[in-house]
């Protein structure tokens, strides 16, 4: 009979190749020994973990999914997703970098940028020598990017870019952000705006309760002249930073259920250890209902994952698919950290135990990268052809 140790329940294990257990295993091991025992003090003091990004790029993490060429991994989707599962069970501050250094920094430079570009900025933020951002939600334009206020100006062989971008992963301490603006033909470009550029600030958001161990920025841009050499070629219309955020959401697919694996490990040993009334509260027929409620959904989130890379790595992948996993899993991992900390009562709000960090991160999760209401329509669109978003 399986153990709830490792959550295998349906025995995934034999679904991944060697390679991809390697990954998942190593990235594990990562997260135990130099993630965990200061990720609590990082999450109370509000601060950002930097001094794991080296560790981090040398074992491959930033960008795994892109080209050996440029300095990446090379992985296949799978083993990407893993370790993205593996960081957001550590915390989601930290699958969030890497997923905003990977999906929304070096892929765009990948998918729309100049060789020249790729050359320059791809190796460097592999390595965790340049960290990045990605300048697409606006104070007043969230949901709705199609509202973009940024503009971007063309003047002689330049572009001067004027606007604000909010709620930026890494933004105060990105060496470059990839932002979006739209220019005087109304359409949208992407562009690298580099650190020291005149006009271009960025502070940082306080008084979080979610996300503490992750930097959240506003950037300003005022008068920003951009060279025409840092403008992505292939980065025209809305379509391209929308493809970026799939990518990401690819990546939450699977923290989702990271996330909801930690819970589900910490609350099953605190009920076998918990005693009232005389017994183990494992032993009450509620707790166990809950339990199995857990276990049952981080199966069926588990397989939705595999499934969803497979069809990444063929070349199949839709971005609804996507949607209807990043919506699901985050679902997932969001009850299982609520139904953990009901079980744990008062000693489930404590940085003891992961459960409540767990579960103000996933409150985050379940809004960025498109909310749970915005993946709802799309997959109502696809289902009946008719868009609902108005």
């Amino acid at each position: 009979m399986p153990s709830h140790r490792g959550i295998d329940f349906y025995h995934i294990e034999e679904l991944l190749t060697d390679e991809e257990r390697l990954v998942r295993d190593t990235v594990r091991r990562f997260v135990r020994d130099r993630v965990l025992p200061t990720i609590d003090d990082h999450f109370e003091a509000g601060t950002f973990p930097a001094d794991l990004v080296p560790e981090m790029a040398e074992l491959g993490l930033l960008g795994a999914n892109l080209p050996e060429r440029y300095g990446c991994a090379g992985m296949n989707n799978v083993a990407y997703g893993l370790i993205m599962q593996e960081l957001e069970a550590g915390d989601s501050g930290l699958r969030s970098f890497a997923s905003v250094q990977g999906a929304l920094v070096m892929h765009p430079i990948f998918a729309y940028g100049s060789e020249e570009q790729k050359q320059r900025w791809i190796p460097r933020l592999a390595r965790g020598e340049a960290i990045g951002c990605f300048g697409l939600t606006e104070p007043d334009h969230g949901s709705d990017p199609g509202g973009m206020e940024t503009r971007a100006r063309a003047s002689g062989g330049a572009w001067v870019l004027n606007g604000t971008k909010r709620w930026i992963t890494n933004g105060s301490i990105a060496d470059i952000a990839i932002v979006w603006a739209r220019d005087d033909s109304g359409d949208v470009q992407g562009f690298i705006v580099e650190r020291g550029m005149p006009g271009f600030t960025a502070s940082d958001i306080r008084k979080k309760l979610s996300l503490r161990a992750s930097v959240t920025s506003d950037l300003i841009l005022d008068d920003v002249e951009v060279p025409e050499s840092n403008r992505l070629p292939e980065g025209r219309g809305l379509r391209s930073p929308l493809g970026c955020l799939d990518q990401a959401r690819y990546g939450i697919a699977w923290g989702g259920i990271g996330a909801a694996m930690a819970c589900y490990d910490c609350v099953v040993d605190y009920a076998l250890g918990r005693t009232q009334f005389g017994k183990p509260i494992a032993s009450f027929q509620l707790v166990q209902e809950k339990l199995a409620h857990i276990l049952t959904e981080i199966t069926k989130g588990q397989l939705l994952a595999w499934r969803l890379g497979k069809l990444k790595d063929d070349g199949r992948l839709h971005f609804t698919q996507t949607s209807l996993a990043k919506r699901n899993n985050v679902r997932v991992g969001l009850e299982a950290a609520r139904l953990a900390r009901d079980l744990m009562g008062a000693n489930g709000i404590t940085l003891e135990y992961p459960v409540f960090r767990h579960l103000v991160n996933m409150e985050s999760v379940y809004t960025y990268e498109g909310t749970d209401h915005m993946h709802t329509l799309i997959l109502g669109e696809a289902i009946t052809g008719i868009p609902a978003y108005r």
